[in-house]
């Protein structure tokens, strides 16, 4: 089973930059889609004559237009889905969706936690949704399950290139770092982390602004969470870096995960 978790930066763009057929030749059975800021109308639009027109899809977008939304992509059969979590049913940021694998019920989640800003109600909120996100993830560690998507958390300083600089700054603050640290002390296991070891990166956003993709100034905010028993099977990872800022589809990178 080969999954691929993207946040687009809205499908309508990426279908322009040619993100889609760059997400097609990846091969995958399952691609979870984060941020696609359309509606079911737009994301069929926009699926329409590509690889993925005939796959079963489910989507939650965001009650808000324009803004968040998460979908799930499959090959397979989706047997059920899930939307939202307790206080954030309509936010377009948690959608679960159990597949079955060849007669295995997988269960794949697409997340996209808020962005935040210090000293907020967005920061706030993003505080609630990371303490819902962990109670069902709670719920969620005993089956086949994986958690994909946009956390926007640095876990640590292998996690942020310039990490002296954010200090103090959503997406890199303690309190939000912990949340992280429970859910792998826990048994979650982050699969590029683990695959990678204790090195800089491998970073999965870059600002469109500056010299911040050319000089890998970036941040590992993407990520693939796998329940125990999925983490035993994994046999490959990749990190989707575009081969040059002209080549970029999304401001993140796309990440890989196979699993035996």
């Amino acid at each position: 089973m080969r999954v691929v978790s993207a946040n687009v930066n809205g499908i309508r763009a990426t279908v322009r930059r040619g993100g889609l057929a760059w997400l097609a030749a990846q091969e995958p059975d399952v691609l979870a889609l984060q941020e696609v800021r359309a509606s079911d109308a737009q994301l069929a639009a926009a699926l329409a004559g590509s690889a993925f027109e005939s796959w079963n899809v489910v989507h939650a977008p965001a009650a808000a237009a324009g803004r968040a939304g998460v979908a799930v992509l499959s090959k397979h059969a989706i047997d059920g889905h899930e939307v939202g979590l307790p206080g954030f049913e309509e936010d377009g940021r948690w959608l679960e969706a159990t597949l079955d694998i060849d007669g295995q019920a997988v269960t794949v989640v697409s997340a996209y936690v808020h962005t935040g800003e210090t000293g907020t109600a967005k920061q706030d909120d993003k505080f609630a949704f990371l303490e819902a996100m962990g109670a069902r993830m709670t719920q969620l560690l005993d089956g086949d399950t994986v958690i994909t998507g946009d956390f926007n958390i640095c876990h640590t300083v292998r996690d942020l290139k310039n990490w002296k600089g954010n200090r103090g700054k959503s997406g890199f603050l303690p309190e939000e770092q912990k949340h992280l640290t429970a859910w792998f002390e826990s048994g979650w296991v982050d699969v590029v982390r683990q695959r990678s070891g204790d090195i800089d990166g491998p970073y999965t956003w870059w600002s469109w602004r500056g010299k911040a993709f050319d000089n890998d100034s970036g941040w590992r905010i993407d990520y693939v969470l796998d329940s125990p028993s999925l983490a035993a099977r994994v046999d490959r990872h990749l990190i989707g870096r575009a081969a040059s800022y002209a080549d970029r589809w999304s401001d993140h990178a796309a990440v890989v995960v196979d699993h035996r």
